[in-house]
This record gives structure tokens, C-alpha cells and sequence, in this order.
């Protein structure tokens, strides 16, 4: 993806994303796969989460299929997709630190990430495409003394937070840079489709873990962090402080998890596995915003039609562009990282 300025003086009169680059049709290559082949093109939708995209994913084939998931599976779930946030918002605050001069704050959590991609290769032999989570449940348990080796991880995150929080949000240079700065009026929220960390930066409370619940999010207690001022410094913080909760959450799914219990539900032959028609939308929070997969099938072994729908695609298109005009050329990097989007699935 690439960002077209037409500037006058340090002032950025218009902006156009140009998109392209990375397309390869996944939506399209999913109707060429059985129900089961589809995986391995699920995961690339979204780099740095991709568990979202094979929960999703899995939960509409299940949900068409009338297949029923272990109540095991459903925390191991959970766990997986938390697990894909931390790293998710690792990724994005280090950037924003990384695009306003502080890098540092970009080095510390991209280590604290590394070491939760320890755990994922851990727990599901990948660090990146984990094709994990599968219709009926997912591969494996958890390998023993894994909660002891996450709760180092979460111990480590939580140290390096605290530095970033002393050097990147009680940095008045960084307050500066992102007070007042990329604002979106909430009046737009609605027509461009903005949710997740963007709109509740905005005073928006809106969570489908909370609004919906899913898996087993109704188990859990967890608050929604929001902000009101709806500019960079809001989205920041909003994204600090659900890293903060997706921590605790961590914690939470793993002292509860059951000890015993299957995590994969038998299924028939999946080379001739014959889903009956129908349709369906499943949706849930990822680190970005509402994700959904809206699956259709017509009898056969492969997928009528699958649509992605990302909040990559909404924040980085058009209101991008239309909050572009009247920044300062210097705060563009800022901006575009504070909406958080990634290209892959924009280009689905």
C-alpha cells in the first residue's frame, strides 16, 4: 500500500492510497478448496493475527455444518486469539513510538513480542500461520508447564509497559506530536464504518467480546478501555491500556481453562465432506475492529463464497483520505500507524 501526497509547503492538501501490491485473490482461492484447504490461505489474510481470521473462519463452517465445539476448545480459543491481540498491539504502539522519533519504545516490544511467538511456536509448532484453530476445535492441548512459561512472558510485557509508559505517554514531546492531532469526528464513525480501538478512542463503548460474546468472553471480567478525544494520543492510549486487559485476560483464561476435557470433535472424511446450503455471518473483535466472515455453501465439498470483512479495508481507505488533508507532512507516519491497518487484508 502506498500513500499519494499533493503538499503545499509542509501542508498536505490531498491524500491517495493506492492498493495492489500484495493482492492475490484470497476470497476467490477459497472457492477453489475443500472446507479444510481453505486454512492455509486464512491465515495470510492478517500477518500479525492471524488466529482471528481461522476462528472466524472455522466458527462459520461449524455453525454450517452443525458441528459442536469441546468446551476445552473454546478456552484454548480464546486463548490463541488473546494471545494473537498482545502481539497485535505490540506491533502498534511500538510503531507509533517508532514514527514520532522514539524507536526504542518500537525495540522494546518488538522483543516482548518475539517471546510470545516462543509461546506460539510452543503451543502449535508456527510462530506466524499457526493453522490452529480447525473446524470441530483445535490440534492440541496445552504442553505441559505451558502457563508457568506465560506467565513470564506476561511478567516481562508488564515491565517493559511500565518503561513505555514513562517514556512514550509522559513524554510532552510525544504529547505534542499527538494531542489534537488526526482527530475523527465520531459523526463519521458510523458512515465510514470505523470500530474497535478507533471509534472507542472516540467515546464509543462498543466491544462485540462484550456486546456479543463469543466463546467464552461471558466468563470472563474485563472492562472496555475509552478515550473521548478522538485523536493519535486517544488511539494510543485506548491501545495501551486493552493491552493492559489482554494481559489480565491471559491470566484469567488459563486459571480457569478445564484440565481435562477433548479439544477436537471428530469429523467425517474431510477430503469428501459435504456441507449442506446455507449462509452465514460470524463476527467478533479483533485487535483492529469488528472482523467477520461471511460464508456461503451450496451443498458441495468447497465454499460457495467466502467474504472477509476487515476493518483494515474501512479505516485505511477512505477515511484515511479523508483525514489526510490539512496535516502536517511530519505527522502523516503517525496517523496512518494510529489506525492500525495492515495491507494483506485490505488486498483479500
Amino acid at each position: 500500500m502506498s500513500v499519494e501526497l499533493t503538499v503545499n509547503g509542509d501542508e498536505v492538501v490531498e491524500g491517495k492510497t493506492h492498493v495492489g501490491y500484495l493482492h492475490r485473490g484470497f476470497e476467490k482461492l477459497m472457492e477453489r478448496r475443500t472446507f479444510i484447504q481453505v486454512f492455509p490461505i486464512v491465515c495470510r489474510v492478517c500477518v500479525p493475527e492471524p488466529d482471528f481470521n481461522e476462528y472466524c473462519y472455522a466458527a462459520a463452517v461449524e455453525e454450517l455444518a452443525g458441528i459442536e465445539t469441546p468446551e476445552k476448545a473454546k478456552w484454548i480459543r480464546a486463548l490463541i486469539l488473546e494471545m494473537g491481540r498482545f502481539n497485535s498491539y505490540m506491533m502498534s504502539i511500538g510503531g507509533i513510538g517508532g514514527a514520532l522519533g522514539n524507536g526504542i519504545v518500537g525495540q522494546w516490544l518488538t522483543y516482548v513480542r518475539d517471546l510470545m511467538l516462543d509461546r506460539f511456536e510452543e503451543l502449535t509448532g508456527a510462530r506466524i500461520y499457526h493453522m490452529f484453530i480447525l473446524p470441530g476445535g483445535v490440534r492440541a492441548g496445552l504442553p505441559e508447564g505451558f502457563e508457568g512459561r506465560m506467565e513470564e512472558v506476561l511478567a516481562t510485557a508488564e515491565r517493559y509497559l511500565d518503561d513505555t509508559e514513562k517514556l512514550l505517554f509522559t513524554n510532552a514531546v510525544f504529547k505534542k506530536r499527538t494531542k489534537g492531532v488526526g482527530y475523527i469526528d465520531p459523526a463519521l464513525f458510523e458512515s465510514y464504518g470505523v470500530t474497535g480501538p478507533n471509534a472507542r478512542a472516540g467515546g464509543v463503548a462498543k466491544d462485540v467480546r462484550k456486546d456479543s460474546p463469543y466463546l467464552v468472553y461471558d466468563q470472563l471480567d474485563f472492562d472496555v478501555p475509552v478515550e473521548h478525544d478522538s485523536d493519535i494520543w486517544a488511539r494510543a492510549t485506548v491501545r495501551y491500556r486493552d493491552l493492559r486487559v489482554t494481559i489480565d485476560l491471559l491470566r484469567q483464561i488459563l486459571a480457569k481453562m478445564p484440565k481435562t476435557g477433548e479439544v477436537m470433535t471428530s469429523l467425517p472424511n474431510v477430503l469428501h465432506w459435504k456441507i449442506p446450503r446455507g449462509e452465514t455471518y460470524i463476527k467478533g473483535e479483533s485487535s483492529r475492529g469488528e472482523y467477520g466472515y461471511y460464508l456461503v455453501t451450496d451443498g458441495s465439498g468447497y465454499p460457495r463464497r467466502v467474504n472477509v470483512r476487515g476493518p483494515s479495508y474501512t479505516h485505511a481507505m477512505a477515511l484515511l483520505e479523508h483525514l489526510i488533508p490539512g496535516t502536517n507532512i511530519a505527522d502523516v507516519a503517525a496517523l496512518m500507524v494510529s489506525l492500525h491497518t495492515y495491507p494483506p487484508e485490505i488486498e483479500r
